[in-house]
């Protein structure tokens, strides 16, 4: 996704020739209106000239007119359903409006459609969980269901009009919604017996730096996993060039390997739907070990090491180390009695080896994956323990021989954001000896929180940017960083622009909103509590803001 003004033609074809060398397939630009998107006929002709053949993909909100205008120079345009016809500040819902409503979407995109076809242009339906209609959030509520009932809609209106160049995406900031909306579409597209049309991932607002990396890993890498998308997208904080290699690198990690089915062996292996119903309460419906593991209790995050561990200098600790000897002890050295640990492979469990297990309950297992498919070795691990009647907290546990940070991380939340998603895992046990083991706990830390199970830092729901940005989002994520880092389990949401910022961050505690050039909007929660706050005084009125809702404490 370009972050140029699409007005600005030289700089849009500039990063254009960045993004495309950095690897990308195909390039998506921002279109607010008819001028916007009437220069990406500019755009487009200029890149051609250069020689670059790349698709490009325009995205729109609020205004179909700019749709139609794109649509006739672009090859792919991107239409939000929750904003491309209905409109907000309907007083009163009724069985009435709502059928007028459905028209109008038949009609105007309709018309779209038609358009599309005779231009031999592929349109995205591209919904949002931050900006579903009124319409669909009234009769389906802000839920996974509300996104698939508001792709339907306009799916059927392109099978109304025999058109079928469609690319479908459900995104959210969220990654247990964004997954779970994903796995939903797939298996009504199936129900009702639709074509496998093409899907695009992402994970919106994921952020920057090690966060976005690893929520995006988590969300988009556990429908790869599955053998679901074809096409991705990270939406990083960064510069846009910078978002490509992290999308090969997944890809590159996770479809060599071949999809196992659940249903292989019926012997061994459990349909999709006996799977889910093994899975559900699986985590909460573990052996309490006191406070340590299993149960109500938190996810755990336990280091094993060979040699002593100075965490004194750590800014995130584990819960618990494993010696070399076995010894189980707090991060604080503080020895822990009365809970055994076995650490076993899933290729090792035996029927003699499920019996014992079975028969203690209060045993830390630590459920090693060593094949090249760790999602599958898991869950065929977790189906085996679960028929076996092994009620016992169940720890991730793998090794990582990669020497590069950034693709222990990618490969870790992955692997592992999968296991926790489908619902089960306690905790988690990585060894990646070629890294500090600060590093390897705060990429554990990060997997929990991505996966919504466990708060253990400030997070931070920040859009990439686009040609809608309002102002340096690098520079102010920067800045409200270093004075809320400190601020463990607040949700802070930084959005360049209002079009999908407030229902984006609708689960942060504050938002920062670009409101107009110079001009920040403040929220806490869902509503704005200070509109138009010059730039330059925002983020010390988002302190302000913090202090006056009790949130805030000072740095230690």
């Amino acid at each position: 996704m370009a972050t140029a003004s699409t007005l600005d033609t030289e700089a849009a074809v500039a990063q254009a020739e960045r993004i495309i060398s950095a690897g990308a397939e195909y390039l998506r630009y921002t279109a607010q209106d008819k001028r916007v998107a009437t220069n990406l006929g500019v755009i487009h002709k200029e890149l051609r000239a250069r020689g670059i053949t790349t698709p490009l993909v325009a995205d729109i909100h609020f205004n179909p007119t700019a749709a139609d205008t794109a649509l006739e120079y672009v090859e792919k345009v991107r239409v939000n359903p929750g904003n491309y016809v209905d409109s907000k500040g309907t007083i009163e819902w009724n069985d009435e409006v709502y059928r007028a409503m459905h028209e109008k979407v038949r009609e105007r995109f309709g018309a779209f459609v038609e358009r599309s076809k005779t231009l031999k242009r592929a349109i995205r339906i591209g919904v949002n969980h931050g900006s579903l209609s009124e319409r669909m959030v009234m009769l389906y509520g802000d839920t996974p269901e509300g996104m698939v009932q508001s792709c339907l809609e306009y799916l059927d209106v392109c099978r109304e009009h025999d058109f079928h160049d469609i690319v479908i995406s459900m995104k959210s900031s969220n990654t247990v919604v964004m997954t779970a909306a994903v796995r939903l579409l797939v298996a009504r597209l199936d129900e009702l017996g639709y074509p496998a049309y093409p899907l695009h991932l992402g994970v919106t607002e994921a952020g920057e730096g090690e966060d976005g990396r690893i929520k995006s890993a988590v969300g988009i890498g556990s429908l790869l996993a599955d053998g679901i998308g074809d096409t991705i997208r990270v939406s990083l904080s960064e510069e846009p060039e910078c978002e490509i290699p992290v999308a090969r690198a997944l890809v590159d990690y996770i479809a060599p390997r071949e999809h196992v089915a659940l249903s292989v062996d019926g012997s061994l292996l459990p349909s999709w739907g006996e799977y889910r119903e093994l899975a559900q309460d699986a985590r909460k419906n573990t052996t309490s070990l006191g406070a340590l593991a299993g149960g109500s209790n938190l996810p755990l995050v336990l280091y094993p090491t060979e040699k002593a561990l100075d965490l004194t200098t750590f800014t995130q600790r584990p819960d618990a180390i494993l010696s070399g000897e076995g010894q189980l002890q707090l991060a604080g050295g503080t020895p822990i009695v009365g809970v055994s640990v076995k650490s076993i492979a899933t290729d090792e469990l035996t029927a003699e080896c499920l019996a014992e297990l079975a028969a203690v309950p209060q045993t830390l297992l630590l459920l090693e994956s060593r094949g090249d498919n760790p999602v599958a070795d898991w869950r065929w691990g977790f189906t085996q323990l679960r028929r076996a009647g092994v009620n016992c907290p169940i720890l991730l546990r793998r090794r990582y021989d990669t020497t590069d940070l950034e693709l222990f991380r990618l490969y870790a939340a992955a692997d592992c954001g999968s296991i926790f998603l489908d619902g089960w895992g306690n905790g988690l046990c990585l060894e990646a000896p070629h890294l500090p083991a600060e590093e390897i706990i705060k990429t554990e830390l990060g997997i929990l929180q991505a996966a919504r199970l466990r708060m253990s830092k400030t997070e931070f729901i920040s859009c990439p940017g686009c040609g809608r940005t309002l102002y340096n989002l690098q520079n102010t994520i920067a800045e409200i960083k270093a004075a809320t880092s400190h601020l463990k389990g607040l949700k802070v949401g930084i959005m360049g622009c209002i079009v999908n910022g407030p229902g984006e961050m609708a689960d942060a505690d504050y938002g920062y909103v670009g409101a107009a050039p110079g001009k920040i909007d403040l929220y806490k929660g869902q509503e704005c509590i200070k509109k138009g706050v010059p730039q330059a005084q925002a983020v010390e009125h988002l302190i302000d803001l913090i202090k006056e809702g009790g949130d805030w404490k000072d740095p230690e």
